[in-house]
């Protein structure tokens, strides 16, 4: 192979690596946004950061695309030959290049290789898979069976006011899990929206919490103590009222009404 083609053919995968991945995760990031579907991905508390870095990622593909073929090699000084020394060396009418560029080792293709093929099943997974939600079998497996991590004494303080009208599955878990007077909140009313997970004596409302991205998603649960044979992962609608139960806060349902998976269907 002529150093030529070599030369474009290296040009080429190193603009598809680099340039072109970061171009089509941009684009990805920007076209999520616009259709309301980033909240899949992402907390919407940092959509700003997100859509800005993408934009600003995007203008730097456009510039980068818009220079010369090996323009990014060009160290600033001349390769001329024939004629003249470079830096004082010269012999047979030949420039000694003292900047010559390293020569690319087996190891190291293999690497780039191997570093661009994953890259690019990441990219076209990401293309080709259309926007969807955790399932309830992931949340079920990232379920530890200890108390939520995303709330605090805060939380158990604001619902021993009553104040509770902002509550989701999360805040309730944190309360049910962590809560040192049970009886407090015993009788109070709530109605919640989660998908079902199997629980003894009932089943379990769960969402899953999300503190930056899908990535670090967790499961919140709180146990229904009856309410008929719900399918694992169906979303339903819970109303009820908070028992003690020998210590033990449950929900005990007046009503389990089946409803779609909502248009946002995590907690944050």
């Amino acid at each position: 192979m002529s150093d030529e083609k070599r030369s474009v053919r290296e040009f080429t995968g190193s603009r598809l690596l680099g340039v072109g991945l970061a171009a089509a995760l941009s684009a990805v990031t920007i076209a999520l946004w616009l259709t309301g579907q980033l909240a899949l991905y992402i907390n919407p508390a940092s959509t700003w950061f997100a859509v800005s870095m993408a934009i600003v990622a995007l203008v730097g593909c456009a510039v980068s695309f818009a220079l010369p073929r090996g323009a990014e090699l060009d160290h600033g000084h001349d390769h001329g030959s024939g004629g003249h020394a470079h830096d004082g060396h010269a012999h047979d009418g030949h420039a000694h290049d003292d900047h010559a560029h390293p020569v690319a080792t087996p190891w190291s293709t293999a690497a780039t290789v191997s570093g661009g093929i994953v890259a690019t099943g990441v990219v076209a997974v990401i293309l080709l898979t259309p926007p969807a939600t955790l399932s309830a079998e992931i949340a079920m497996q990232r379920d530890t069976g200890s108390a939520p991590l995303f709330q605090g004494a805060d939380t158990v303080a604001l619902a021993a006011t009553g104040d509770t009208a902002t509550f989701g599955v999360g805040e309730w878990a944190s309360v049910f899990a962590t809560a040192t007077n049970p009886e407090a909140f015993d009788g109070d009313q709530v109605t919640l929206t989660g998908f079902a997970t199997p629980a003894d004596g009932g089943f379990a409302l769960t969402r899953l919490v999300i503190t930056h991205c899908v990535i670090d998603a967790q499961p919140a649960s709180v146990p229904i103590a009856t309410g008929g044979d719900v399918e694992t992962g169906q979303w339903v609608t819970v109303t009820g009222t908070i028992r003690d139960d020998g210590g033990r806060l449950a929900i005990h349902p007046t009503s389990v009404e089946q409803v779609d998976e909502p248009r946002d269907p995590y907690e944050y």
